[in-house]
């Protein structure tokens, strides 16, 4: 973690507004997985600025939902390394148990850390990852990796892997900058 304690505290229960309430309320009350029965850090400390909270939401719920055109194999590929290259250990924690569930096995998450030359990956993983790196280190994408990636991906395809390494690009550096800690049960890195 890049901060040992949050500079944001999750807002309390007690300081939610019925509106707050209402929704937070209905996350706390799922099983997540991690921790039941408590509302997510990154939501908690998201809370304090209900109006961004709701807008961000909205987003992420495309990145992450139904409405993305990426495979969520693919998709937790692209979320774990741009978290891996930002060193965000929550951001890094929650998807490793996301890429899981979409289909990641140890080894590939493991390897993820190791970048798009580690033996083991497919072209098309490697080029996956290959375009995360460009996205972060250059904010583009080489014209040789999109070429690549276009004989595979649609438009659509192609403008939601852009949204989604740079929407975790900007999540990994409000989870750093804010001191989002690990929720209880979640391991880092």
């Amino acid at each position: 973690m890049k901060t040992l304690t949050p500079r944001i505290e999750p807002l309390a229960e007690s300081k939610w507004t019925e509106e707050e309430a209402k929704l937070l309320g209905r996350l706390k009350g799922k099983d997540n997985g991690i921790s039941p029965g408590r509302v997510y850090n990154i939501i908690g400390t998201l809370a304090n600025h209900w109006k961004l909270y709701l807008k961000f939401g909205s987003w992420g719920n495309h990145i992450l939902g139904k409405n993305s055109t990426l495979g969520e194999r693919e998709r937790e590929i692209l979320i774990l390394r741009v978290g891996w290259l930002c060193q965000a250990e929550y951001e890094w924690g929650q998807h490793v148990l996301i890429g899981k569930k979409a289909g990641l096995t140890d080894e590939e998450i493991s390897r993820i850390k190791e970048g798009a030359n580690a033996p083991g990956w497919s072209a098309f993983d490697a080029l996956l990852i290959k375009a995360t790196d460009e996205l972060h280190d250059e904010a583009f994408v080489s014209d040789e990796t999109w070429k690549t990636l276009a004989e595979t991906y649609n438009t659509k395809q192609m403008m939601d892997l852009v949204f989604t390494v740079g929407q975790y690009n900007m999540v990994s550096m409000a989870l750093n900058s804010f001191g989002v800690q690990l929720d209880e049960g979640l391991k880092g890195f």
